[in-house]
Parts: structure tokens; sequence; C-alpha cells
């Protein structure tokens, strides 16, 4: 642990203690002792979204002895199991790890002192900007087992709001039944930013949550049907949205141990098309671009002539399921039909079309080469899609590299008995690089790093060599995009492949 420079650092990000005492639950910034024997619980939430993953770090003093316990990475929206510590109070430190495979190599972003009480949840919110985060320490009572048994007894759950939402008016969350709507709908709470409401008991079914500005009844946003079959306890968490969807609420809904994320279920989608369909002696028709369609070819195209290589700009549009067709821009030749598209709310998705080339094996007895003579009999062609989801993160520390290998798979099985990417850093070399990945023909592979500069190597394996196919830089820092990293044949480069790097995410079709 880096203990003296960033624990001043952290000092400084420090925010202002606040205490607000609400009958079942306590907001606080700063600890208090309690002594009781017994234990209690912390868990942890990350909501700043320009996060990277977040360590909890609790000091352990007993008597002589000194331990220093760093919980796994909480990512963001994420949140811990609830972690058991006995009463007492603990110096504490949020911190995320700077070095590669060095769990205690962090960089601390907030300390304080957390009292840990009898049967009580701390439950720790991680909110903001990530350089000067807010950190909140809510205050839950844990159920003892009458209440549990009575909550069985009378098929009921607990739920408390939350509201992370910088709505400068308040949120009213309502809700109703799964087959009802919002004219039947009840009030459930009415929240500022930051507080949260207390406990409730709700009749375990199906329900729908509606938020509106606070005092009206303009919908704002609606959720689909969320299922309560337990006397189970849940955080029912308004948080801003960070997907494409065009409402700005989305809903989190914190168990014990877990979060499940909730859009509005009007919420937009979005995606974008790559050409990687190269030339082909069975493709006469086309010349390496494609009109495409979804649900149907028209008179207009959703892209129209996209060139190989090129992307589309992200389009916007509602959630649904589309089929997918490609034909050539002048003759309308068909390449592709019916491919399904399934765009889910608030998602965003690259779509990759690609040419597989196979050899024929028609009598089923693994020759391709019936007459002996070296050559493969017979080949078939097929164009195929592959959908990716494109990273929504914003984290500014750390950004998400997807590889994505378009290299016809005969071809890499006859060449190379594998392809990786090296990600090397000024002191590494290729051998001894922290970070690397498979790259598998047409299927998505990805690897989160820290901001630095490095050597971006693709790397094919023959016999016993290892043969450098590609090699270009990469510089992340706090303003970089996630990457996709597409493999490609190139006859036109040295090797006869290239890499590609570009941001998953580009400008919105206008």
């Amino acid at each position: 642990m880096k203990t003296e420079t960033k624990h001043q650092q952290a000092s400084k990000l420090m925010p202002t203690c606040i205490l607000a005492v609400v009958t079942s639950l306590s907001l606080f910034g700063c600890g208090s002792s309690d002594d009781d024997d017994g234990t209690g619980f912390i868990q942890l939430y990350n909501l700043s979204a320009n996060a990277p993953g977040i360590h909890l770090v609790v000091d352990i003093e007993d008597d002589d002895d000194f331990d220093e316990k760093t919980h796994s990475a909480i990512s963001f929206t994420q949140v811990s199991s609830r972690l058991t510590y006995e009463n007492d109070t603990y110096d504490i430190e949020l911190a995320w790890q700077d070095e590669y495979n060095n769990q205690y190599d962090l960089e601390v972003v907030y300390e304080s002192q957390l009292s840990v009480k009898n049967d009580t949840v701390e439950f720790i919110v991680l909110a903001e900007d990530i350089k000067t985060p807010n950190v909140l320490i809510y205050e839950i009572p844990v159920r003892d087992d009458d209440e549990i048994d009575d909550d069985n007894d009378d098929e009921v759950f607990n739920l408390r709001v939350l509201n992370m939402h910088t709505w400068s008016d308040g949120v009213d969350l309502y809700y109703s039944e799964a087959d009802e709507s919002f004219n039947e709908a009840k009030l459930l709470s009415q929240t500022n930013y930051t507080e949260m409401a207390e406990n409730q008991k709700i009749n375990q079914d199906d329900y729908i949550f509606y938020l509106t500005s606070a005092g009206s009844t303009e919908l704002l946003y609606t959720s689909q049907d969320i299922a309560f079959p337990y006397a189970s306890e849940y955080i029912l968490v308004i948080r801003e949205n960070q997907g494409v969807g065009s409402s700005p609420f989305v809903l989190d809904r914190i168990s014990t141990t877990s979060t499940t994320e909730y859009p509005d279920t009007n919420a937009e989608a979005r995606y974008q098309v790559y050409n990687g369909i190269v030339e082909h002696d069975l493709l006469p028709d086309y010349e390496l671009s494609f009109d495409f369609h979804i649900n149907g070819v028209d008179d207009s195209p959703e892209v129209a002539a996209l060139g190989f290589r090129e992307f589309s700009q992200s389009i916007s549009t509602n959630s649904s399921d589309y089929s997918m067709s490609l034909v050539t821009p002048d003759d309308q030749s068909p390449l592709l039909s019916n491919h399904l598209l399934a765009l889910n709310e608030n998602t965003d998705k690259t779509i990759f079309f690609y040419l597989l080339e196979e050899a024929v094996d028609e009598d089923g007895d693994g020759d391709i080469d019936e007459d002996g003579d070296g050559h493969i009999d017979d080949i078939e062609i097929t164009i195929n899609s592959l959908i990716v989801d494109n990273n929504q993160s914003d984290s500014i520390y750390s950004h998400q590299m997807k590889v994505i290998n378009l290299i016809d798979q005969d071809e890499i099985i006859d060449d190379f008995s594998s392809v990786k990417v090296y990600f090397v850093r000024n002191d590494e070399i290729i051998e001894t690089a922290d970070q690397h990945v498979t790259a598998v023909f047409a299927t998505p592979s990805s690897v989160t790093l820290l901001n630095n500069t490095y050597t971006v190597y693709v790397i094919g394996r023959l016999d016993s060599s290892d043969i450098i196919l590609s090699a270009s830089e990469l510089v992340l820092n706090e303003e970089s995009d996630d990457q996709f990293i597409i493999l490609e044949k190139d006859p036109s480069s040295a090797t006869g492949y290239k890499a590609t790097l570009t941001p998953q995410t580009p400008t919105l079709e206008q």
C-alpha cells in the first residue's frame, strides 16, 4: 500500500462530514464508536461514473497485531456483498488499483474512520467525480429472525429508496402492479439528492415503477415489470442514466449481494455497422460496399453504400427485434437476409459483417481433396454478422480494448496455431507483458488497460515460431475512448495482416 503521500492526497479529497438521523437509519461521513459485543456489516456501492473498480481497504488492529484487509474491486453501479466485521471503529480507505497484478499498490481517493455496530449494515456509496468523490455512509438495521419469519408469513418484501440523481426539483417515485398503469399508481417516496427513505414493507408481487419531478404527474421514467417474490430486502436507487436512451433516469435494485439495472422501458437503443466483407470470386456482384436495411429491403436503406473497412455513423432507434439484410448498392443483389438484430433498451451495439470461406466435404469423409491433386476440391462462402455490445464506461483511469478477429478461420488454422494480442509498456517486452488476449475468429475478447503508452503487437504462432503480424502504438490517458482492435487480412501490408484501432462509439447520426 502506498501510504503517507497518498493519504495526504486523499485527505484533500475527503468530503465534509454529514450527520442526519432518520429513525431507522443514519447518514454519516464520519464514524462513531460502539464497544458492544457482536458483529455488523460493511457494503460498498460504486456510483462514480468515471471511476475504475474501487477497493475497500479496512485496517484491523487487535492488541499488538495489525492487519490490512483489501476487498475485491467493485466496478461502476455494482455492489459488494455484506462484509462481516466485529463491532469496532476501523480506519477505512477507498482506492483503485494503479498497477497490474498488485492488489496492494493502490491509489487512495478517500479515507476515514468507520464504526461497525451490532446487526447494522454500514452502506457506503461512492458518488460523483472520482477526482473529488462524495462518500456517503448510511446505517441500515439488519432484520432479526423474528422479523424475517413475520415477513415470510405476511408475504412482504422490504424496500428502501435512495435518490442519487441530482434532478433539481427532487423526484417522486410511484409504483403500480404489473397489470396496471400510472393511473392506478401509488406514491412510494418523495426524495431529494442523497436522501434515503425509510424502509417500507410491500406485498410480494410484480411491480412497475414510475418517476416524475416532485409534485408533477408528467412521467419521466417507466420501468419494466420487476418481480419481488421473496421476503428479501432491497434498496431501489434512482440514478443518472449513463446509457444511450433519452430518459435521464435508471433504477438500480440492490440486494444483499448484487445489483440489477432497469432502464426506462421506452429507452432508445443505438447501433453502428462495420463492413468487413472482402471481395471474392463467388460474390461477382459485390464491389466492396453494401446497403444495410432493417425489417425488409425498401427504397431507403438505414446505411447506404458502406465501403469496405468503414463504420457507419451511430444510429438511434426504438428498442426492438429487427431483421437485417444487405444488398449491393447498384443492382440490389442480395448478400444477406433476415439476420436477427436484438436491440434492448439503452444499449449501444456494433454489427460487424464478414465473409467466411469453408472447404466443402460433400461425402462427409473428412477428405476435401478427393482427387489427390493437392488442392481443395470445392469451397463455399457465407456472409455472417457479429453483434458486439459497445462499452459505455466513462472511466478516466482505465479503458476497455475489445479485439475483433475477422481473419478467416481456415487461413488462421492453415498458417498459425494461435493469434494473440500483446499490450507492451515501455519497461516490458512481449514475453513479460502483463496484458495480452487470445484473438479467436469472430469471437470478441476484451482487456481493460490502465492509462499508459503501449505497443500493440499481434503475434501468430507458426510451429515453434512467433510471427509479428502487426505492431502499432496506443496512448491511453484520461481523455481516451474505449477501443476496438480489428484484425484483418491486408495484402498491401508487409505481413499480409493489419490491426485497426478505432473508438467503440463513433459520431451519432444527426
